[in-house]
C-alpha cells in the first residue's frame, strides 16, 4: 500500500495503522478485484470503502440498508471533510437535485442508497452516466435466505455485474456461517472474489446465560455493581422498552427507552444522549445499534431471547469496542421460544425461509443450554475452533453439574417396553424404583424383570 493511503488513514481517519485486514481489503479494491469481507461488529468494515473513495479518482457507492445508518455516516464523514451524501426518501426534491449535481459534476466521493432505490430505472440510469469506482454492499447476509436478516430488496443487487461491468464490487457483513458466505458470492455475482474473515472471537466479552425466572430481578442484580456503566438492554416489543426504562429510571439508572414507534426527536435526542453521555442505558428493541459507533458499552443485556445466533452475536458484539471488559447477558425462557416460533410461523415467507427460522432458533436455544465453554460453542457454530475452554463465560466459571444419563435411559426405555407402552410417566418410575402401587399389583408388574432396576433414582 502507497504512502498517500497511509497518510489519508492518519490525517483524515486519525488512525496511526490499520488493523487486522483492512490494508489488504483496500489493496484489492484498488486493483479491481471484487471480494467479501467479514469483519466483526466494530471491526472497522466502513473504512475499508472509506478510504478508497478518497484515495482514488470516482465515486464509491455505498449500499445501505437503513436510513439511519446513511445519516449516521455521512454526517461523520462530512465532520472529517469528506465530500458524501445519501439519496433516500427524508430528502426534499430540492436536496436531492442538489445530491445530484454534485454527483455529476465528479466532486461527491462517497453515494450512499438503499437497495430499492438503487434499483430503479431512473437511479440505474443516472449511475451508469457517472464515474463509479467501486460499489460497497453493506450488511450483505441481508441477501441470504440462511442469513438472519433476509431482505427481498437485496435479490436484484446481482443484476449490478451486468449494470457496471468492470467496477469491483464489495460485500461486507459482520455474520457469516459458510453456507451464507456462499450463498453471498452466488446471489451477488462475485467475479473470484477476495475472502477477508478476520476471526468471531471476542475474548474481552464475557457471556452469561440464565434461565428465566424473575427477569426483573434478575437484570436488577446482573446492573448491582455496574452502576455507571453504559449499556444496551434488548427487549422483543416496543411497550416492553418502555415499561423497562420506567423501571430502571426508578431503580436509579439514567435509562432511556428507543423502538422504531417513538417520534424521530425522541429517537434522536436518546440516541445523542446514549453517545455523548456517560453512563446511560439504552432499552430497546433491535431497531437500535447497527452502526452505533461508542466504544465504551460495557454491558449488553437481553430481557427475551433473540431469533438466531446470528443475531445474537451482532447484538453482543455492540459492547467492549474499546477492547476493555465487557459482559453479554441473557435470561430465556420457554415463552420466548414460543413467541419466536409463532412470528417464524404466521410471517407471509416462503416455507423454505420460515424453516431456516427455525432451524436458527433451535440452534440458538442448543447454545443456551451447552455444558461447555460457551465462546467455543459460539465460534464452532461459525466455523471456528478453540482448543480449550476461554475461561471467561458461565460455564467456563462455573461449570454445571452433568452426568452421564445413557443407563438411566436405557432402564427407563427397558421399562416403557416392558410395561406394554401404555402407562404414564410416574407409573413407570413406580415400578422402576419397585415401588408396591396398587396399580402395580393390578397389572402384575412387580414380576417384571425391570421392576426394581431403578431404585437409585428414588
Amino acid at each position: 500500500m502507497s504512502q498517500t493511503a497511509h497518510s489519508i488513514l492518519k490525517d483524515v481517519f486519525g488512525f496511526t495503522e490499520f488493523r487486522g485486514h483492512q490494508e489488504d481489503i483496500i489493496t484489492a479494491a484498488m486493483a479491481g478485484q471484487d471480494s467479501l469481507v467479514l469483519l466483526p461488529t466494530g471491526g472497522g468494515k466502513s473504512l475499508c470503502y472509506q478510504l478508497p473513495a478518497i484515495l482514488g479518482d470516482g465515486t464509491v457507492l455505498v449500499v445501505s440498508p437503513l436510513i439511519a445508518l446513511m445519516q449516521d455516516q455521512v454526517t461523520a464523514l462530512e465532520q472529517l471533510g469528506v465530500d458524501a451524501a445519501y439519496l433516500n426518501s427524508t430528502l426534499t426534491a430540492v436536496q436531492q437535485r442538489q445530491v445530484i449535481e454534485r454527483l455529476e459534476s465528479g466532486r461527491l466521493q462517497l453515494l450512499y442508497v438503499a437497495p430499492e432505490r438503487l434499483m430503479q430505472a431512473n437511479t440505474l440510469g443516472l449511475l451508469k452516466t457517472c464515474n463509479i469506482s467501486l460499489i460497497a454492499i453493506d450488511e450483505a447476509h441481508c441477501v441470504s435466505q440462511w442469513g438472519h436478516d433476509f431482505r427481498v430488496d437485496y435479490l436484484s443487487l446481482g443484476e449490478l455485474a451486468v449494470h457496471f461491468p468492470g467496477i469491483p464490487r464489495m460485500a461486507l457483513t459482520a455474520t457469516a456461517t459458510q453456507q451464507v458466505r456462499t450463498e453471498i458470492i452466488e446471489r451477488l455475482a462475485l467475479v473470484e472474489p477476495g475472502l477477508f474473515v478476520a476471526g468471531f472471537d471476542r475474548p474481552n466479552i464475557r457471556y452469561l446465560v440464565q434461565s428465566k425466572q424473575d427477569a426483573k430481578r434478575q437484570l436488577r442484580e446482573f446492573l448491582s455493581d455496574r452502576q455507571g456503566d453504559a449499556g444496551i438492554v434488548y427487549c422483543m416489543s416496543r411497550k416492553k422498552t418502555e415499561t423497562t426504562a420506567e423501571w430502571l429510571v426508578k431503580e436509579g439508572f439514567d435509562a432511556l427507552p428507543y423502538h422504531a414507534g417513538l417520534d424521530v426527536a425522541t429517537r434522536t435526542e436518546n440516541q445523542r444522549r446514549f453517545l455523548s453521555d456517560d453512563g446511560v442505558v439504552i432499552v430497546a428493541t433491535i431497531a437500535f445499534g447497527m452502526g452505533i459507533d461508542k466504544p465504551d458499552v460495557r454491558f449488553i443485556a437481553h430481557l427475551d431471547l433473540p431469533k438466531s445466533m446470528e443475531s445474537y452475536y451482532q447484538e453482543t458484539g455492540r459492547a467492549g469496542r474499546d477492547g476493555q471488559p465487557a459482559t453479554a447477558w441473557m435470561v430465556y425462557g420457554l415463552q420466548d421460544v414460543v413467541r419466536l416460533r409463532q412470528m417464524a410461523d404466521s410471517s407471509t415467507a416462503n416455507e423454505t425461509h420460515k424453516r431456516n427460522e427455525r432451524v436458527k432458533l433451535d440452534a440458538l436455544l442448543g447454545w443456551c443450554e451447552v455444558t461447555e465453554c460457551r465462546r467455543r460453542s459460539l465460534l464452532a457454530y461459525f466455523g471456528e475452533s478453540m482448543e480449550e475452554g476461554c475461561g471467561n463465560c458461565d460455564v467456563c466459571l462455573t461449570p454445571p453439574d452433568v452426568f452421564d444419563g445413557t443407563e438411566v435411559a436405557r432402564k427407563l426405555l427397558s421399562a416403557v417396553y416392558r410395561t406394554g407402552q401404555r402407562f404414564g410417566a410416574v407409573h413407570v418410575v413406580d415400578v422402576l424404583i419397585g415401588k408396591e402401587t396398587d396399580k402395580v399389583h393390578q397389572h402384575q408388574h412387580g414380576s417384571l424383570s425391570v421392576f426394581g432396576i431403578g431404585k437409585e433414582f428414588d
